[in-house]
């Protein structure tokens, strides 16, 4: 009993081992499906690493759907990293839809990095893609933000190499911000929208992309703050403040001159006092000398007492005093 169930075991992995090397089933579904490949090819498909569902399975769609493929073709496709389902997907949709598409061009997009069965469903139904706030300010000075809605349909001779979705929303903001920015007025913007659409199409934005823009549709438009004003009032504080800065730079430079006319009239009186005090020693020295006489003394301080009362009646009346 052992030794028959170990014998019926190995007959079963051995079976197993030769239906998977040789695939008697897909090999038959294929020949009833009107596909022409031998099964020797499919045993040295398991060889290459190729699988054999793949391939065939592509075969029979294309087969029904009217394409041909190759099977050389397919097996590279697949060896070389694509998407051999995608790629047969994508032709059998474009020859539905009359889409010119042939096997080199869907492999290379395949290749690229796109998925070219999506761009071919966009071919036939055009992507709608929302563009941020694009804020813009008209020649009056008025801010307006403006949302768009840009529809797109693929260019399948440009997916590869072609620039993405990322590069149609930056021209067209651009070209939104440049219509705005011509208007004399925001309120013509306002009044009519639709202008601001003509002029992007009419600058060709889907030049260099995989896509081509059909229609720029503005979604909404609000009116942001008043640039030009705002732009007046800080002309207007920064002019206020080189002003003040003048003015306080004058005002320290007379301080400034002030306090040395001060100091020099403290400094005069000073020689003035130094002065005065060298007088009575002068005056002494002149009596030791017999240089000077007491007539000649008393003569000076009348000369004194007169000159001192001069200058009184000379000083305005406000100046001397209450009247005695």
């Amino acid at each position: 009993m052992f030794v028959l169930g170990v014998a019926i075991a190995g007959g079963v992995v051995l079976l197993w081992l030769i239906l998977y090397f040789i695939p008697v089933g897909l090999w038959f579904q294929a020949l009833v499906s009107d596909v022409k490949i031998s099964l020797l090819q499919l045993i040295l498909m398991r060889w290459r690493k190729v699988p054999p569902t793949v391939i065939v399975r592509a075969m029979i769609e294309g087969k029904k759907a009217g394409v041909e493929l190759y099977r050389d073709l397919l097996e590279a496709h697949y060896l070389a990293g694509g998407h051999v389902d995608q790629v047969v997907h994508a032709l059998v949709s474009a020859s539905k839809a009359n889409i010119d598409l042939t096997f080199q061009i869907a492999t290379a997009v395949d290749l690229a990095g796109r998925d070219v069965f999506e761009a071919v469903q966009m071919s036939v139904n055009p992507k709608v893609i929302n563009t941020p706030a694009v804020t813009a300010v008209a020649k009056d000075g008025i801010q307006l933000i403006t949302k768009a809605r840009v529809t797109v349909r693929a260019n399948i001779h440009q997916l590869v190499g072609g620039a993405g979705e990322e590069t149609v929303l930056a021209r067209v903001g651009e070209g939104i911000v440049s219509s705005i920015g011509s208007a004399e007025s925001h309120k013509e913007v306002l009044e009519n929208p639709d202008s601001i659409s003509k002029v992007v199409l009419r600058k060709g934005l889907d030049s260099g992309t995989a896509f081509e823009i059909l229609s720029i549709d503005i979604a909404d438009i609000d009116i942001g703050k008043n640039i030009g004003a705002q732009l007046q009032t800080d002309q207007a504080e920064a002019d206020l403040k080189i002003a003040q800065a003048k003015a306080e730079e004058r005002r320290a430079m007379a301080v400034a001159t002030e306090h040395e006319m001060k100091a020099l009239a403290q400094e005069m009186r000073a020689r003035v006092i130094e002065a005065e005090a060298e007088v009575p020693k002068a005056m002494a020295e002149a009596f030791r000398n017999g240089n000077l006489g007491v007539m000649d003394y008393y003569r000076m301080k009348n000369i004194e007492a007169d000159t001192t009362m001069r200058e009184a009646i000379a000083r305005p009346a406000e100046k001397r005093g209450p009247q005695q």
